[in-house]
């Protein structure tokens, strides 16, 4: 005999960054298999160790890392993971980036700029990712990025499915906070039934550079529960000034929802002191106690992020979790 025959056999490990560990033990959870233990520390001058404590040899790895506050921290961790997994001679490295860091710098709005987003890609790349699995990117193109499949998750099912529970009966119109994100509240529209569709047009004084001197809406607001959709709040600054807008055009009540909790500072307190009535999120990033609202509502990704890495790893299809829609 000239050869010799193996097993064809295929292993699922899930490893978790320490950005934000708990989703990874949700996501474990809800696939049956719990993140590979492993050794991961800081030294005195800031550097990264990551060692695993299992063999990784021939398997179908999945990196989960939230890119939480302390963006270039986790960002390099991820890099090390991915490192120590080919190193390791795992089979396959994707990588489940919740949230991709950088994302909002897609591309060169002057001369001398940085594409920060395809940068990070590179890196990913070059560290030994194959695959990237992401939610609710800043804007589609990223994933032409990457040198390799992307799979773009979508929480607006998530996310819709609560507000149709929690707002049934009730008018609603669903809210783009800018023209830039019309095209994603249309999608909204026709998953929530067809409800009207308003954008908050955003006017500039051409000798104010960076400033927003008139604001108004487009659409049908009056006496509706208006939906802000978006797929991040970092400062707070947008929603919280499109919902006074709003309320002034005679909303009868504003929501919003949103995919990324970035929450930077002064956020939470321009959220606690808003108009807007609840928030609704999800946990691609932790939300620590300190920034938890009673108007804010988290639901978990994890779910989203389960199918769709046993979708991975049985190399079915993740187009099939939203209809079609990518």
């Amino acid at each position: 005999m000239g050869s010799i025959v193996a097993e064809n056999r295929k292993s699922l490990m899930l490893f978790s960054g320490r950005g934000f560990p708990e989703l990874a033990d949700e996501i474990g959870a809800a696939l049956g298999v719990a993140p590979t233990p492993a050794d991961a520390y800081d030294f005195a001058n800031g550097e990264i160790f990551v060692r695993y404590k299992e063999s990784v040899r021939g398997s179908d790895a999945f990196v989960v890392q939230s890119i939480s506050q302390g963006v270039n921290k986790w960002v390099m961790e991820t890099l090390l993971m991915i490192d120590a997994l080919k190193r390791g001679s795992a089979k396959r490295i994707t990588v489940v980036l919740p949230f991709y860091p950088y994302s909002r710098q897609d591309k060169k709005h002057r001369g001398r700029e940085p594409i920060s987003a395809r940068l990070v890609a590179d890196l990913l790349k070059t560290a030994g990712a194959n695959r990237i699995l992401t939610v609710d990117l800043h804007t589609a193109q990223i994933q032409g990025f990457f040198d390799g499949p992307v799979d773009h998750l979508f929480a607006m099912d998530t996310l819709a499915g609560y507000v149709e529970r929690k707002y049934a009966g009730r008018p609603l119109s669903v809210v783009a906070p800018d023209s830039g994100r019309v095209r994603v509240a249309e999608r909204w529209t026709d998953r929530l039934g067809g409800c009207p569709l308003a954008f908050i047009h955003k006017t500039r004084d051409p000798m104010k550079p960076n400033q927003v001197v008139a604001n108004r809406v487009v659409g049908d607001v009056e006496g509706r529960v208006c939906l802000i959709v978006d797929d991040m709040i970092d400062t707070g600054g947008t929603i919280t000034r499109a919902a006074d807008i709003l309320y002034d055009s005679g909303a009868a009540d504003v929501v919003v929802a949103a995919t990324h909790a970035l929450l930077s500072d002064p956020a939470t307190e321009k959220l606690k002191n808003s108009r807007i009535s609840e928030l609704v999120l999800t946990n691609t990033l932790p939300l620590p106690p300190e920034k938890r609202l009673d108007k804010i509502t988290v639901l978990s990704i994890a779910p989203l992020l389960a199918r769709a890495i046993r979708e991975v790893f049985d190399d079915g299809s993740v187009t099939t979790l939203f209809g079609g829609l990518s």
